[in-house]
């Protein structure tokens, strides 16, 4: 299905008659795939002139698919059939939602855990290490090649020949994995900011190699920019961008749900580009990625906005409130991209830039220079230590006291983060506790795993409203890895990006609560349970 079709009702509905047609009349379509960096003001004018390459990405990404065929051809003769990638944001959620919907294999190393890691480097005879990152500076992404180098040169690989680089031209990663004989280094459009280039390098060769056909996804997107491109009320990238922001009062928490559409993770993909662009200058819109039979789906919320993925084109019109969409997946993801350019001319913000992201990572580094002394626990239930300011816990010694002391700050029209940072893989069961505490507040529940998320919502809890109350969950292990040539493990970093990331909500008066699991079966059986008993 390469075709694009929107129904929408309720407020998105009224967002879009009063909108659209003046989206229209002032060419904002056509301008944008023309490039234009005026469309969102002098402020943010700088920014956009280098940003803007996505709206081409699929013609201008189309001479990448012969080489990336071809290296997979070349890897597949010498038994290199797994591969590994290493990248954070929108470098490694573009890859992983095109590959789990094409039903290819892609590990994807986004987790400073040493357990993911560990799970990471196995294999290894048949294993090849894709490293994306724009600069090659991003500490996630350096520490796994790192640590892979190590690896393949341990059990007698030829290390050079196993790793393929994703980065920009020019940037200190393309010179320096030029100079060490890497593999290949694959040159991105500079031009594309990290989230919005899905169909540019950094999408594509992780996908492409683990074996996705990524001639036909630009195929679609290419068909999908032409429908796009049009300065015509029916442009579904205009009415999904009216909807997610122009709703009067704002509906500022989406509701993401799959509903049908053959995709796996689209939301999370869209949830980094929707939070990270618009969650800034004390306004934003939240995403909120949901199952089918979520609470907020049935919510009602004055501030709710439910965005369904759909398989059918033509879905029968009901009266429930929200958006349905349907199309190819590159073409939805193109279509969310002229979205979310849209919204941010109607919020009045600038949708490129992500100015609160650099703090946490700032707080990381100092901690891990310092390497100050944990803080003590104010107290520990069973499998779980408690932390958190005085105000907050107000005497709390139960992991279900203190989940009710932060449930009670939770504002009217607020929402509950839940940030876990350790393995992904081997604990998804955690991510139930999001509906459970969902039913329990009655309000929106966003559930991340970090640091992963550090680069997706975290832009928007810092540079959003101050509507959030946050629960932070880490885990202790008897395991850890060294990261060669850098003085601390992938534990200590990922500790520190958890004590980092605390802080800096703190000093924006966010109310955090943090609980350490000292033992991760144990610690994750309790906390589902007390959450389901409050």
């Amino acid at each position: 299905m390469s075709s694009l079709s929107l129904q929408a009702s309720g407020s998105a509905r009224e967002a879009i008659d009063t909108h659209v047609p003046r989206l229209v009349a002032d060419s904002f379509a056509s301008r944008l795939f023309d490039q234009d960096p005026s469309l969102w003001g002098p402020a943010a004018e700088e920014e956009a002139a280098v940003r803007l390459g996505w709206t081409d990405a699929a013609a201008v990404s189309r001479p990448l698919v012969p080489e990336i065929m071809e290296l997979r051809d070349d890897f597949a003769r010498e038994g290199v059939t797994r591969f590994v990638l290493a990248g954070m944001g929108g470098s490694s959620l573009a890859p992983e939602v095109i590959t789990r919907s094409a039903g290819v294999e892609l590990f994807v190393l986004d987790s400073t855990d040493p357990e993911m890691v560990s799970q990471a480097l196995t294999d290894l005879e048949h294993t090849a290490l894709v490293v994306s990152s724009k600069s090659g500076s991003t500490v996630e992404t350096d520490s796994a090649r790192r640590v892979f180098l190590e690896a393949f040169e341990r059990a007698g690989i030829d290390a050079p020949s196993r790793i393929v680089v994703v980065t920009d031209p020019g940037s200190p990663m393309d010179s320096a994995s030029r100079e060490a004989g890497y593999r290949k280094t694959f040159n991105a459009d500079p031009n594309v900011g990290g989230r919005f280039s899905a169909l540019t390098a950094f999408g594509l060769v992780p996908s492409g190699l683990a074996g996705v056909d990524i001639a036909a996804l630009l195929d679609d997107a290419e068909e999908a920019a032409e429908m796009l491109r049009g300065d015509d009320e029916d442009n579904i990238g205009l009415q999904l961008g009216a909807a997610l922001g122009g709703t009067q009062p704002l509906r500022d928490k989406i509701v993401l749900v799959n509903q049908g559409a053959p995709f796996t993770g689209f939301a999370d993909w869209a949830e980094q580009l929707i939070a990270e662009s618009t969650g800034k200058s004390g306004t934003g819109v939240l995403p909120v990625v949901v199952s089918d039979d979520a609470p907020e789906l049935t919510s009602h919320a004055e501030d709710v906005l439910v965005v369904s993925l759909v398989d059918e084109e033509e879905v029968p019109s009901d009266d429930a409130e929200g958006v349905r969409v349907a199309g190819s997946l590159s073409g939805l993801m193109l279509a969310f991209e002229v979205a979310i350019a849209v919204a941010g001319r109607l919020l009045g913000i600038d949708p490129y830039n992500q100015p609160d992201v650099e703090s946490a990572k700032a707080a990381t580094r100092e901690l891990l220079a310092q390497k100050p002394e944990p803080s003590p626990a104010a107290a520990t239930d069973g499998a779980i230590e408690i932390r958190g300011d005085e105000a907050l816990l107000n005497g709390a010694t139960t992991v279900k006291e203190a989940l009710t002391a932060l449930l009670a700050q939770l504002p009217e029209d607020g929402y509950l983060s839940v940030q876990a940072y350790f393995d992904r893989l081997r604990w998804s069961s955690l991510e139930s506790v999001r509906d459970t505490l969902a039913r329990r507040t009655g309000r929106p529940v966003t559930f991340g795993w970090g640091p992963r998320f550090l680069h997706s919502t975290g832009q928007y809890h810092k540079g959003g409203p101050a509507q959030g109350v946050y629960l932070q969950i880490t885990a202790a292990t008897s395991t850890d890895v060294d990261i060669p040539g850098i003085p601390f493990t992938f534990g200590e970093l990922i500790a520190a990006q958890a004590d980092g990331d605390a802080a800096v909500l703190g000093e924006h008066h966010r109310p955090v609560l943090r609980l350490r699991l000292t033992d991760r079966v144990a610690g994750v059986e309790q906390l589902l349970r007390v959450a389901s008993e409050l």
